[in-house]
């Protein structure tokens, strides 16, 4: 696979008739390795290793009814308190991210209202802070660590 924008980190891998399969922490269980799939490990052991959020707190490919349609986010970190602090929208290294990406992770946070949304391909990085006053949200360095 690709080399990405993101510290090493190591990876459990399986071969399965031919299918290379890496292992989801969070799902706890094997998972065909794909270009979006590569991109989607690193960035929640980023999330655990780099920015400290404990992984009982972090949430992969759940479907969820954006105007009457099912769709699936990516990576979802919750607060403490069950409410959702933090969106990651995953694409594979050889898609662009356009304004159709932030888009999509617009209309996610529609329904999910996290604080900071993350947009990655595995080598570019985008993340924002919610400003729900002036309904905008302003783009940001880097997401913060927990705390």
């Amino acid at each position: 696979m690709q080399a990405l924008n993101f510290p090493q980190f190591s990876f459990r891998f399986k071969n399965n008739e031919n299918k290379i399969s890496i292992f989801d922490e969070i799902r706890k269980k094997f998972v065909i390795l794909q270009p979006e799939e590569w991109v989607r490990q690193h960035c929640v052991q980023y999330l655990m290793n780099v920015k400290k959020y404990p992984k009982s707190l972090i949430n992969v490919e759940k479907e969820l009814i954006v105007n009457t349609l099912k769709k699936r986010y990516d990576i979802v970190v919750f607060n403490t308190n069950g409410s959702i602090h933090l969106i990651v929208e995953c694409k594979a290294p050889k898609i662009t991210i356009n304004q159709k990406t932030f888009d999509q992770v617009a209309r996610y946070n529609l329904e999910l209202d996290a604080s900071y949304l993350m947009v990655t391909n595995g080598l570019n990085h985008y993340y924002c802070q919610m400003d729900f006053n002036n309904k905008c949200f302003h783009f940001l360095k880097d997401i913060p660590e927990y705390i």
